[in-house]
């Protein structure tokens, strides 16, 4: 696949399902962190908010999801269920994303960098 310029470009280069999980997946990031930017890095959608905020990616039969380890530890009951490691989360294809979690990920990340930043006196 070549290097996607932009998340549309990536999420287009997927097929049906990946691409529709992706989709969905972007959509509850977006709800849940309107402020955050949007970007690739290393190939893969970013989003940032006073740092980094997660990452996302598709693969042959999961979706990773990659929320740092802060996230894994606190959800790390909730995650328990999927295949996970140090600072991500895969979501098989063939299952329905957690959307739920998800969005309780997100906002969990989204309070964690505000906090960060507020603490070293960030607006």
């Amino acid at each position: 696949m070549n290097k996607a310029k932009d998340v549309d470009e990536y999420i287009a280069a997927f097929p049906d399902n990946s691409g529709e999980k992706l989709k969905q997946l972007r959509t509850l990031i977006k709800k849940a962190a309107p402020e955050a930017v949007e970007s690739i890095s290393y190939g893969m959608p970013y989003y940032s908010l006073h740092g980094r905020l997660m990452y996302f990616a598709a693969f042959k039969n999961h979706i990773g999801f990659y929320p740092l380890t802060s996230a894994i530890k606190e959800f790390e009951a909730e995650i328990s269920k999927f295949k996970y490691a140090k600072g991500s989360v895969q979501f098989p294809l063939d299952k329905k994303l957690p959307a739920g979690l998800i969005s309780r990920i997100v906002k969990f990340r989204v309070k964690e960098n505000l906090e960060r930043a507020k603490a070293k006196g960030k607006k």
